[in-house]
């Protein structure tokens, strides 16, 4: 799989406006009401990124949640990238 060019990457933004891309990285900071919601989203992320074969870099701040794709094997954003964070977005 290649890395998708700059102006897929734009147009993919478009459809998930809460991400960003930081540093070749897809991301998005979650906010939750305390630290075991937090837990509870991840372990939610959990299954669908073992679903994916696709595995975020994930870093819990008692009630924030921050989330980075990018396929490494591939050297930047791919599909697999945007697939997953759309189905992160359904989770929320």
């Amino acid at each position: 799989m290649s890395p998708l060019s700059e102006p897929d990457v734009a147009s993919r933004l478009t459809a998930l406006p809460a991400w960003q891309v930081e540093k070749g990285e897809l991301t998005r900071t979650f906010v939750f009401k305390d630290f075991l919601a937090s837990l509870a989203f991840v372990n939610q992320v959990a299954g669908l990124a073992e679903k994916a074969g696709h595995h975020p870099d994930i870093d819990i701040r008692y009630n924030k949640v921050r989330l980075g794709l990018v396929t490494h094997s591939a050297g930047g954003l791919t599909a697999k990238d945007f697939d997953l964070a759309a189905a992160i977005n359904k989770l929320s």
